[in-house]
C-alpha cells in the first residue's frame, strides 16, 4: 500500500502540471474572444475534473501491470528461439491490442463510408503485420531507417490511386498506435525482447516498434480507400449539448460511464487471457507480483473509463464549440496560434506520452531525460498543429506538409 500510495502523489504532481495549462488556455478563451452557454463551460469543467482522476489511475496502473506483462511476455516469447512462436504471438498480440485501443473505435465511428467492423478489423491487421515486420528488424538487426524509407515510399505511391479527400483520413489513422492501451504494451514488448539480445544495438533497437507499425493502419486505410472508392471522408461531428439543469448535467456523464465500461473492459480482456496464458506457460512470476499486476490492471482499467468519459462527454463538445466560434470570428487566423499553444500543452495530457517520455529515460539512463523529451514532443505538435491549422484555412493539399515531413 505505501508504494502505491507514493505512486499516487508522484502522479497526481505529473498530471496536474499536465492539465492546468489547459484548462487555463479554455477558460482564458471562453471568457474573452470565444463566449461559450455556461452549460457548456460546466460540462467541460466537470470532464476536466474526470479526466485528471482517470488520468492518475491509468498513470498508476500502466506503470505497475502494463509495462511489467509487455516485458515479461517479450522477454518469454524470445527465450523459446522458435522463429515460428516469435511471428505468431507478434501477429496474433499485435492484432488483439490494436483491437482493444479505443482510438480505433473513435477512428471507425469517424468514417461513415467504410463499415466499423471492416475498417476495424483491417487497420488491426495492419497493425499486426508490420508488428511481426518490427519484431524481425530488431531479431536480424536490420537498420530502421531502411524500412521507413522503404514503406513510406510504398504508402506515397499508394496515395496516388486514392480519392485525394480521403488522404487526411488515412494518415490520421497512424495515430491508432500512439494509444493509451497500445504504446505502452508495445514499447515494452520491445524492450523485452531486446533484454535477450548482449550486443552494444540492443537497447537502441528496443525502439522503433510503434514508428513501423503505424505504417499499418495508414497502408490497411488506404487500401479501403481503394476498394470503397468513397466520394467524401466526410467526418462524423460531435453534437453539442446544451443542459438546462444540474440533474441534466449529471444525466449527461451518468449515460455515458456504462458504455465506457463495458468498451474499456473489452478492450483489457484480450490482454489479461494472453497474459494469464504466458503465466501459465512460463510461471515465472512470484504471487506477490502478480498480485500488484493484478491490482495495477484494476487502476488501468478504473483511468480509462473515467479518463474517457471525461474526454469525450466534458472536453470534446467544449473543443468543437470554441473551435467553431472562433472560426467565426473576423480574425480567423487566430485559429494558427491558439492551435499552436494548445499543441504544445495538449501533449502534456496524453497518457501514452507518459510511458513513452518515461520508458526513453530509462533506456538511456537518463541521458535524454523524460524532461527534455516532453518538451521536444511538445514543440513538435505545437509547430505541426499549427500547420494544420494554416492547411484548414488554405485549403491546399496535406500531401504537400506530409511529403517534406516525413
Amino acid at each position: 500500500m505505501i508504494f502505491f500510495h507514493s505512486k499516487f502523489k508522484e502522479k497526481l504532481t505529473e498530471t496536474l502540471k499536465a492539465v492546468i495549462p489547459i484548462l487555463a488556455i479554455v477558460l482564458l478563451l471562453c471568457f474573452t474572444i470565444a463566449p461559450i452557454p455556461p452549460s457548456i463551460l460546466m460540462t467541460f469543467l466537470i470532464g476536466a475534473i474526470l479526466l485528471i482522476i482517470g488520468m492518475l489511475f491509468f498513470n498508476v496502473g500502466v506503470e505497475v501491470s502494463m509495462t511489467p506483462i509487455g516485458e515479461r511476455t517479450g522477454t518469454i516469447m524470445t527465450k523459446s528461439k522458435n522463429l515460428f512462436i516469435v511471428i505468431f504471438v507478434s501477429f496474433v498480440m499485435g492484432f488483439f491490442i490494436t483491437i482493444s485501443e479505443p482510438d480505433l473505435q473513435v477512428l471507425a465511428q469517424q468514417v461513415p463510408s467504410i463499415p466499423n467492423l471492416t475498417l476495424i478489423l483491417a487497420v488491426a491487421l495492419g497493425v499486426a503485420i508490420f508488428l511481426v515486420v518490427a519484431i524481425l528488424r530488431m531479431l536480424l538487426g536490420i537498420p530502421l531507417s531502411y524500412l521507413l524509407v522503404f514503406f513510406y515510399i510504398v504508402i506515397f505511391a499508394i496515395t496516388l490511386f486514392v480519392p485525394k479527400d480521403f488522404l487526411a483520413i488515412a494518415f490520421d489513422s497512424g495515430g491508432v498506435t500512439t494509444g493509451p492501451m497500445t504504446v505502452p504494451f508495445i514499447m515494452s514488448f520491445g524492450i523485452g525482447i531486446a533484454a535477450i539480445r548482449n550486443d552494444r544495438h540492443a537497447e537502441d533497437d528496443s525502439f522503433g516498434l510503434v514508428s513501423l507499425c503505424s505504417i499499418g493502419p495508414i497502408a490497411a486505410v488506404l487500401a479501403l480507400g481503394m476498394i470503397y472508392n468513397p466520394e467524401s471522408a466526410e467526418q462524423v461531428s460531435e453534437s453539442i449539448p446544451i443542459i438546462d439543469n444540474t440533474v441534466d448535467l449529471w444525466q449527461l456523464f451518468a449515460v455515458e460511464f456504462p458504455t465506457y465500461i463495458h468498451e474499456i473492459a473489452i478492450s483489457l480482456l484480450p490482454i489479461v487471457v494472453f497474459f494469464g496464458i504466458f503465466q501459465l506457460i512460463s510461471r515465472d512470476i512470484n504471487k506477490r507480483t502478480l498480485i500488484k499486476i493484478g491490482i495495477g490492471l484494476i487502476y488501468t482499467y478504473i483511468g480509462l473509463v473515467v479518463f474517457l468519459t471525461g474526454v469525450n462527454v466534458g472536453f470534446m463538445p467544449a473543443g468543437n464549440y470554441l473551435g467553431q466560434t472562433i472560426a467565426g470570428l473576423p480574425y480567423a487566423w487566430i485559429i494558427i496560434p491558439i492551435g499552436m499553444i494548445i499543441g504544445y500543452f495538449i501533449v502534456q495530457a496524453e497518457p501514452a506520452v507518459f510511458v513513452l517520455t518515461r520508458q526513453v529515460e530509462e533506456m538511456t539512463s537518463g541521458a535524454i531525460s523524460a524532461r527534455a523529451m516532453g518538451l521536444s514532443l511538445s514543440i513538435g505538435v505545437s509547430a505541426s498543429v499549427g500547420l494544420a491549422m494554416i492547411r484548414v484555412l488554405t485549403g491546399i493539399s496535406i500531401m504537400y506538409l506530409l511529403i517534406p515531413g516525413y
